[in-house]
């Protein structure tokens, strides 16, 4: 969507819509943390104290792709040509409590072709060495992550491992729930069409505006994560 529409939707001038959008983005995402994590981070005590209370819990970590403008140089348009999308894309992951409840970390604005396994190892050290996660296939080989059982190479899966398989995934649905929250922004859902720098602000502040949606972020109430099972 461009500021054109955004302005003939809201009654304003093209020049009116860009200035409003750029004045209230820095101060929202100054106002609103993306996760919890971010939350926190600025005072050490309460950042190690929910890195530990987190270890109670197995995170459910994803990742998903957005649709960039095509880059003009040739190194750009190859770091971040998805074969996966047929496109240029920036990637963004997740990491959310088994609830939903809450996000508790985001990255955002890597390119779409970073494996997945790569952009977790990379952003490891926001956990306690000890936290344990949930993802799909595409992080196995983790031993940090708990992934489905895959099918072995001209073989079958067993009833009970299909089983195992599908109470993984039920317990999966809520990061995807809790992703489809965040793409429910156009902004997010459709080619981003705003400079390539803005995305990761972007991105975080619409994580920010979830989280203040959900009630997330009042902090007594996260710190007291173990006292709601």
């Amino acid at each position: 969507m461009t500021f054109q529409v955004i302005g003939i939707q809201f009654g304003v001038s093209e020049s009116t819509a860009n200035s409003t959008f750029h004045y209230w983005l820095p101060l929202l995402r100054d106002l609103l943390p993306s996760s919890l994590l971010e939350q926190v981070k600025k005072n050490d005590t309460d950042y190690e104290t929910v890195q530990e209370i987190l270890t109670d819990y197995e995170l459910i970590i994803d990742s998903y792709e957005q649709v960039r403008e095509r880059p003009g140089h040739n190194k750009e348009q190859e770091k971040y040509y998805s074969g996966k999308a047929c496109k240029h894309t920036f990637k963004t992951q997740m990491a959310i409590l088994p609830n939903s409840r809450d996000i508790v970390d985001v990255v955002a604005g890597e390119p779409g072709p970073k494996h997945d396994i790569n952009l977790f190892r990379e952003n490891r050290d926001n956990f306690h060495p000890k936290q344990r996660f949930k993802g799909d296939l595409a992080y196995q080989g983790e031993d940090l992550i708990d992934t489905p059982i895959k099918k072995p190479k001209n073989g079958k899966l067993t009833v009970e491992q299909k089983q195992q398989n599908k109470k993984f995934l039920s317990k999966r649905v809520l990061v995807e729930h809790r992703i489809r929250s965040v793409k429910i922004f156009r902004v997010v859902q459709e080619r981003f069409r705003l400079k390539p720098q803005k995305y990761e602000q972007v991105i975080l502040t619409v994580c920010g505006l979830v989280r203040l949606r959900i009630k997330a972020l009042i902090l007594p109430n996260v710190i007291n994560l173990s006292a709601s099972g």
